[in-house]
């Protein structure tokens, strides 16, 4: 995100004025409202003031020293950036909402950090995406950077081109067979015109039905080979139209699966679903069978017009006579109709996500008696998507007729001017019929043409939002030779800092040492960063400074392969892909015998609810595993993680979803699991990690303690607190279920009475 914008040569030179050469400035940041008008103004920040610039002036000026309070407040049709200075909260400027609302939420921060007054200040930076285009100023694709009206279609063009390699030739092919179609519609009013005129109107009295019928003959001759060049141009399309689809598709998916989790979670899912499956379609469709048809109407068009020009100049006043007022007419509902459109895909798109939302969490629907809710809201949006495409349709039948008569126009002029030469024997019925066949060859692609800047403007953004996937950069590369080491399970974390955004760390300078074999526990507050921890040993984000190294070899040495191949790893949140119980417990290990699955089944737990259920491992668990409950579904994932048998286990809350007995049945499995691979575990419940060999407890993004149980509760500190709060907190629910017993017992005792 831009947070250093270039400032106009008259409000610089403010700016120059007014600044102190012990000054350093750090961001320029546009503001768009000043005493309820729209502007053009500047808030340069330099590394102790904060400038408001506009158009010229030098509206104000902050001392960021002792300010606090950095913050943003959305107001009706704007928002405010505040701040409080000497104790009095004061409103800095205020912007449009939708355009600076993210920008303006960095600036904050950045903000309160200057106020620290820390020494040798760097210029944060943010990678959030842009939302509008910095040279038109109009909104991108939604969720993306492409911009339909600056986008370079020569270079989209060349790329799409050269992605066709393999498949041009028989992609090329229907243009062979449409050229065929063209030579065949160009002669055909030409042998038209000698059928009506040698033939069916001929006044010498000789016998020609032996030429009239070798005419008809090759009028239908015609006919049929355009007939069956066409069925064989639409076999070979449907070969290479396909074949390029699945190329793209497979480009495509191999690319998503390679990206960062930051890279994935920017962009919802459905959002990925579509440039999978829609935009490559649409591509496709533009390829194998729009551009053959643009081929044959742009060059019968011109032939057409030619041949009319060459034999007929008189008839170029009548085609060209309404073709202004056409094209601004066709400029006019270009305009309108594509403003329209992009609102019903928005719209379109919005309603997609809701639909996503509401499929993929229908558990908690249901759970909360939300469906009544949930059917209204899609109902509202379903029903301003509606309108909106009837309202599009609505206004484009009304608009194209009247563009087409516009266009026609001067056919009426030409049927008027040759029906009065035919009255007159100026022209034969069959140049009469040439001239009609040729100026309807003309007139027909104009219709076309006028749709043409919107049907390429389509194609042109679903290709760049392809490329704009296949082209990403990996936030996560493998160096150019990297290491395929077997791990041993030596992880040694050295001053690592990382943070999600740059200037606001998850976890600062943790330094950790793990030997192989050993069982390591995480614990602390939620938010302090033990998820983010196991996320960069295995790799899903780089670490800002310091390192990870792995058997003395640093983890960005070894390839990503080599190093999650040898890792297993158990979520809270358990998924469960679509398929048998059997897939997916070997979904890890694809080779693994049944014999294996049944074995990591019982390690887990597993085997014996499976064999319960009516089709035993070869049982559909439904999408993402619905069909069972969360104890299933987590056995089932550590019977997944069993097959793997990796060299380092990681266990997130592996137990959370277990009741208390399966849950020590589950303990005791990973327990033998365990030995001899190197296991880090996480666990708000600290009874789960009573076998561990260490605990590390983080505090806000640090390491506040590292040690045994017993080291740590003779600290007393975190680890000692957490415990007793958690022995507290259990042994009040046990006297609440001894009460409860109690109370029971003599219900009962009353009742027997």
């Amino acid at each position: 995100m831009k947070l250093m914008y270039d400032m106009p040569e008259l409000d610089q030179s403010v700016f120059d004025d007014a600044v102190t050469e012990q000054e350093k400035l750090m961001y320029v940041v546009p503001f768009t409202i000043n005493e309820d008008q729209f502007v053009s103004g500047w808030l340069a920040i330099t590394d102790k003031k904060i400038y408001k610039i506009l158009d010229g002036k030098l509206l104000a000026v902050w001392e960021i020293k002792n300010s606090c309070n950095y913050q943003t407040e959305v107001m009706y049709g704007s928002c405010g950036f505040y701040a409080t200075f000497n104790g009095t909260s004061t409103l800095i400027c205020q912007f449009v909402s939708s355009r600076h609302l993210s920008r303006y939420a960095v600036i904050c921060r950045a903000c309160e950090i200057l106020a620290q007054q820390e020494n040798n200040l760097t210029p944060i930076e943010d990678d959030t995406p842009e939302r509008f285009c910095p040279k038109c100023n109009r909104p991108y694709v939604a969720n993306s950077t492409i911009c339909p009206n600056c986008m370079d279609k020569k270079i989209i063009y060349k790329k799409l081109f050269a992605m066709t390699k393999g498949l041009r030739l028989m992609m090329c092919v229907p243009l062979f067979v449409a050229a065929f179609s063209v030579i065949f519609s160009i002669i055909n009013p030409i042998i038209q015109k000698h059928a009506v005129d040698d033939y069916m109107l001929a006044t010498d009295g000789k016998d020609k039905i032996g030429g009239f019928i070798l005419v008809v003959c090759c009028i239908v001759l015609i006919d049929f080979i355009s007939r069956a060049l066409g069925v064989f141009q639409g076999r070979v399309a449907a070969i290479a139209g396909n074949r390029f689809t699945l190329m793209l598709r497979s480009l495509l998916y191999e690319k998503i699966t390679s990206l960062s989790l930051a890279s994935i979670s920017r962009r919802p899912t459905g959002e990925l679903m579509t440039r999978i499956t829609t935009d490559t379609a649409t591509i496709q469709s533009f390829i194998v069978h729009q551009i053959p048809s643009l081929f044959v109407t742009l060059t019968t068009f011109i032939i057409s017009l030619i041949i009319l020009l060459i034999n007929y100049p008189w008839v170029a006043i009548f085609i060209f006579a309404p073709m202004p007022l056409a094209y601004l007419f066709s400029r006019y509902i270009f305009s309108i109709m594509s403003l329209r459109d992009r609102k019903y895909e928005r719209l379109h798109t919005k309603n997609n996500y809701i639909l996503q939302d509401s499929l993929s969490g229908f558990r908690v629907v249901k759970s909360y008696g939300k469906e009544q809710e949930c059917t209204e809201n899609y109902s509202k949006t379903a029903d301003r998507c509606e309108w909106q495409a009837i309202s599009n349709g609505k206004r484009d039948r009304s608009l194209n007729p009247l563009l087409s008569m516009l266009m026609h126009a001067g056919n009426y002029l030409i049927l008027f001017y040759t029906y009065t030469q035919v009255f007159n024997q100026g022209l034969t019925m069959g140049e009469l019929s040439q001239i009609t066949a040729y100026a309807n060859m003309v007139y027909a692609p104009l219709l076309t043409f006028s749709t043409l800047p919107t049907i390429i403007t389509q194609f042109l953004t679903r290709v760049s939002k392809v490329f704009e996937i296949l082209e990403e950069t990996p936030d996560i590369n493998d160096i150019d030779l990297p290491i395929d080491i077997t791990i041993e399970g030596n992880i040694s974390i050295r001053n690592v800092t990382f943070g999600y955004n740059s200037f606001d760390p998850v976890l600062k300078d943790v330094s950790v040492e793990i030997k192989a074999g050993e069982m390591i526990g995480i614990v602390g507050h939620s938010g302090c960063g033990k998820s983010t921890l196991v996320n960069l040993i295995m790799r899903m984000y780089e670490v800002n400074s310091g390192e990870i190294v792995i058997d003395d070899v640093n983890i960005k040495d070894i390839s990503q392969n080599a190093l999650r191949s040898q890792m297993g790893i158990v979520l809270q949140e358990t998924f469960l892909f679509n398929g048998t119980i059997r897939d997916n417990i070997r979904y890890a290990n694809p080779f693994a015998t049944d014999d294996e699955v049944i074995r990591a089944a019982k390690i887990a737990n597993a085997h014996e609810f499976i064999m319960n259920l009516p089709e035993g491992y070869n049982t559909k668990v439904g999408n993402a595993g619905g069909t069972l409950s969360g104890g299933e579904r987590q056995r089932i994932a550590i019977a997944r993680a069993v097959i793997h048998n990796p060299r380092i286990l990681i266990l997130d809350e592996a137990t959370a979803a277990l009741d208390t007995e399966t849950e020590k049945q589950i303990q005791d499995a990973l327990n033998r699991l365990s030995v001899g691979r190197t296991t880090i575990a996480i666990a708000h419940r600290l009874s789960t990690l009573r076998n561990a060999d260490k605990l590390l407890v983080i505090d806000k993004g640090r390491v506040a303690e590292f040690g045994t149980h017993a080291e740590l509760l003779k600290q007393k500190g975190i680890y000692y607190r957490l415990v007793m709060a958690q022995r507290k907190m259990a042994k009040g629910d046990n006297q609440k279920m001894e009460a409860k017993v109690k109370a029971e017992r003599e219900q009962k005792a009353l009742s027997a009475k």
